[in-house]
């Protein structure tokens, strides 16, 4: 008996995909050939019900297009100006996150709070784990060997090459993801923000900020 819901990634020849709409006609293509090969003796055996449909596809695509760092860029924005949305944040950035409708699935992510003192970077040491959900797809020099090794032994080096510059009074706390867990920088709020509104204050955070190898902008004129 062949069990249901399988995948047969390896029987289909579907080019990489730019788009969500290449993406759909390639896996079009693909479960075509898929069906043809299954139209021989064993085809009964195997429900194609159970296969992924380009439907499922597309909104796989879709959702994942969708993510930015702008939703993170929310979050750290609110954390700035609601104090109990902060503290339900550093607790629980999954469950904070569900307030402004942003669904980061089972991984745990956790924040983490720049202040005076402390500043924090995030790594993926093994792979390129990383909260997807709030940053939007990671940036290559993220999945790099270079960062990922050079940013656990000299992480003021590194950051110097971002071109951020830390006192050295400032301690560096570099945080590891994993598959199980991902991290997310709370960095300080700039200086002379305090009229700015949320909206605003998220034109400020990019997502290099929430990695911790950037800092938020200043407001324009300062």
């Amino acid at each position: 008996m062949v069990a249901r819901k399988l995948f047969f990634a390896s029987s289909l020849s579907v080019p990489p995909a730019k788009s969500a709409d290449s993406a759909v006609s390639g896996l079009n293509t693909g479960l075509t050939q898929l069906t043809r090969t299954l139209s021989g003796p064993n085809s009964a055996a195997i429900d194609l019900e159970s296969v992924i449909t380009a439907s499922d596809m597309r909104r796989a695509i879709e959702s994942g297009d969708a993510r930015s760092p702008a939703s993170g860029a929310r979050l750290v924005a609110r954390c700035w100006v609601d104090p109990a949305f902060e503290r339900r944040v550093l607790a629980s950035v999954n469950d904070a996150a569900r307030e402004l409708g942003l669904d980061l699935g089972p991984v745990e992510v956790r924040a983490v709070k720049d202040t005076e003192r402390v500043h924090n970077v995030i790594v993926c040491t093994l792979c390129s784990c990383y909260p997807v959900g709030l940053l939007g797809a990671s940036p290559d020099w993220y999945k790099s060997r270079a960062y990922r090794s050079r940013v656990v032994r000299e992480p003021r080096a590194v950051l110097e090459e971002f071109g951020t510059h830390l006192p050295q009074d400032v301690e560096l706390r570099v945080h590891d993801s994993s598959a199980d867990l991902r991290y997310l920088v709370i960095p300080l709020r700039p200086a002379g923000t305090e009229g700015m509104s949320e909206e605003a204050l998220a034109t400020l955070v990019t997502r290099d900020c929430m990695i911790g190898t950037a800092l938020p902008a200043p407001p324009a004129g300062d």
